[in-house]
């Protein structure tokens, strides 16, 4: 199969490319698009075929369940039992954007896109090309991230090429996304309503909208024989071909620590503008400025790329362990370290 790349402004959007995309959609084809968060690999939400070629494509896990994408809240009432009051709320604060709600399916969704779940996830992105592919494509793209299982999520089109050429026959280009992390999916089938995956929303941004709102408790217990209540966090993601270790301490300590190990063999090391400076040996990978989270968030999966790309044999990153965004950092890099 030929992978078609079509680039495209969102000043000036190419209508009849996004028509083609949605085609593609509608026939049951796969069509990979960008997003604020990631670059999705999308595919009809409500057929359960679409959702097989998904899985097949990325190798990824069936009972790993996929986001249903949606461009109104007309489309959400109809593919779940009912919307509850947190929803409208949630909704309102935050969609467009980075926030997944998982609620109780109907008939419409298919078990095959919810890896045999009664609840489905369902998020309205905000990028303009995105939720323009949505309505071209029937009004429900089911997507996970758009690369092969496992490895980093692709923040650019060249990363869903790298990953997906060939498997899929269209990707569509709209450059580097803003984010760079996963969105937030917040479970609404609790009592509480449950964090089961940290992004750019973070838990104190829910409870102000909601007033009570809590973290899985398998996303930040130590005991081993808790499991995140998500299928797909229990599984590895994100991982550079190379060993990556998460170093926490006092700074001085973690460079010291950092540099000693750099002596030991081709080493790649993730660090920020304010330590930069500080490591005069390995393969060294800047991701931003702890002034700014987002920056970090933004380039960290790329950066893991960059590390396969040059063959490095061992990784050490610095730890990002902060309220908010560095909550969903520190998620992303222990997947990667594989906790």
């Amino acid at each position: 199969m030929q992978t078609e790349v079509i680039k495209l402004d969102r000043e000036n959007m190419d209508l009849d490319a996004l028509k083609r995309a949605g085609e593609i959609i509608k026939s049951g084809g796969l069509v990979a698009f960008p997003t604020e968060t990631v670059y999705g690999l999308g595919g009809d939400g409500l057929h359960e075929e679409s959702s097989r070629k998904i899985y097949e494509s990325k190798g990824r896990p069936s009972d790993n369940p996929l986001i249903v994408h949606v461009a109104d809240m007309e489309h959400l009432e109809k593919i779940v039992k009912k919307v509850p009051k947190a929803a409208y709320k949630l909704a309102e604060a935050f969609w467009p954007g980075p926030m997944t709600m998982i609620l109780e399916k109907n008939d419409l969704v298919p078990y095959g896109t919810t890896g045999g779940l009664d609840t489905v996830a369902i998020r309205m992105p905000s990028d303009p090309i995105a939720l323009e592919l949505i309505r071209q494509g029937g009004g429900y793209i089911a997507a996970p991230s758009a690369n092969t299982s496992g490895r980093p999520s692709p923040t650019t089109a060249q990363h869903v090429y790298e990953d997906l050429q060939g498997k899929i026959p269209m990707i569509l280009d709209g450059g580097a996304v803003t984010i760079g992390l996963e969105s937030t999916i917040v479970d609404l089938t609790e009592e509480i309503p449950t964090i089961l995956r940290p992004g750019f929303i973070s838990l104190d941004m829910v409870q102000a909208v909601l007033g009570e709102a809590q973290i899985d408790r398998g996303l930040i217990a130590n005991d081993s024989n808790i499991h995140p209540k998500a299928p797909g966090m229990k599984y590895r993601h994100y991982a550079p071909k190379a060993d990556l270790k998460i170093v926490e301490g006092p700074m001085e300590q973690v460079i010291s620590y950092i540099n000693e190990q750099a002596e030991k063999g081709r080493t790649g090391i993730i660090c920020t503008e304010e330590t930069r400076s500080r490591y005069p040996k390995g393969d060294i990978k800047c991701v931003g400025t702890r002034k700014d989270e987002l920056s970090i968030a933004s380039h960290l999966f790329a950066v893991l790329r960059e590390f396969d790309e040059d063959g490095v044999e061992q990784i050490y990153s610095e730890s990002f362990k902060a309220p908010g965004l560095g909550e969903a950092i520190m998620n992303r890099l222990l997947k990667a370290a594989g906790h």
